[in-house]
């Protein structure tokens, strides 16, 4: 497990933070990283009953929030009745291949954060120095745009997902500015570790780890920007505790892209996967994957002093080591 270092996670003991999205793969990250500072964490879901379970194994602990996020009355009651000094927003629609309602799109990657900022200017908290919001974007926000990506490549994003998130991170930049609002935004890029959405790279690996059944995959000659999660927890927390212009966007990934294959290489020789079990080129590479040259990330490291540095091969042994835990636990509960 990755630790802040104490001066970091002392600015955050007692603070008041709202965590949208926290039952979500990066949100339970953020929320666990956030309860071990000392932090007053208040955990916002959809549905609590299943989420008790999920925070229960991440030994996450806070005040669980049930709020419908289409539904912006609901998250401006529970902002005025919480009153963070920081709000993490997390919560998404379109990561899961089936999410495809360009209505709900909208409303919960893009609407939703002109609700949060509105309703967090209505309120000051005078004792707090850092951001009073981490807005959570994406890299699918880039889509076609060419050349290293920076915070001031235009985005021409080809996907509904890229599209909302992108409306959403040009709302906190517009109303930041407008408002006078500590916000910023951190794309993020390709995430992996535990508690990934089925189906993805690092999770159909493991799978075929344990079954052995064939698993078809592209030629995976694509280029990542692969980042292990806890940085990524790391890395907002991190930027939580910054000054800047309101509604700046930070670009939070590693700065090293690696081919797909590679990554695939990695994780078959720390899983022990028998070769023959990946089916290499099988599949067509997906008409919405991205094509880019490095990610760029001084802005990141100017402003924190910081960058993620857990290797692709850490990265998955610390998925497994995590994973491992959490069945034994699971085995220890039902004998």
């Amino acid at each position: 497990m990755n630790q802040l270092n104490n001066a970091i996670a002392e600015q955050y003991r007692g603070v008041r933070a709202l965590v949208l999205g926290a039952s979500g793969f990066i949100g339970r990250w953020v929320a666990r990283m956030l309860d071990q500072v000392g932090a007053q964490t208040f955990l916002a879901v959809r549905d609590q009953l299943t989420s008790n379970g999920l925070f229960s194994r991440y030994d996450i602990h806070g005040e669980i929030i049930e709020i419908d996020l289409v539904e912006s009355e609901s998250l401006r009651q529970a902002i005025n009745d919480v009153r963070p000094s920081i709000v993490f927003n997390l919560a998404g629609y379109g990561v899961d291949r089936t999410e495809r309602d360009e209505e709900t799109a909208y409303l919960i990657n893009g609407r939703l954060s002109e609700t949060i900022c509105e309703s967090i200017s209505l309120y000051t908290q005078p004792g707090w120095r850092g951001r009073r919001l981490v807005h959570v974007g994406s890299a699918l926000e880039y889509g076609l745009a060419t050349g290293n990506l920076d915070e001031t490549t235009e985005p021409i994003p080809t996907t509904l997902y890229g599209r909302s998130k992108l409306a959403g991170t040009r709302a906190v930049t517009v109303l930041s500015e407008r408002e006078g609002i500590q916000a910023v935004t951190a794309r993020l890029f390709t995430v992996y570790g535990p508690g990934e959405h089925a189906g993805r790279l690092l999770p159909a690996l493991i799978e075929t780890a344990s079954t052995r059944r064939p698993l078809a995959l592209t030629d995976g000659l694509q280029l990542r920007d692969f980042t292990y999660v806890e940085d990524v927890a790391e890395g907002l927390l991190r930027l939580g505790l910054t000054s800047g212009l309101p509604g700046q966007v930070v670009n939070l990934a590693t700065g090293q892209l690696t081919p797909v294959s590679q990554f695939i290489d990695s994780a078959a020789q720390i899983l022990g996967i028998p070769p023959g079990s990946l089916l290499i080129g099988a599949l067509p590479k997906r008409a919405e994957e991205m094509n880019h040259d490095p990610v760029i990330i001084e802005r990141l490291k100017k402003m924190t002093n910081w960058m993620p540095e857990t290797s692709i091969q850490d990265g998955i042994r610390n998925t497994m080591a995590f994973l491992t835990l959490q069945n034994s636990c699971s085995q220890q509960e039902n004998a």
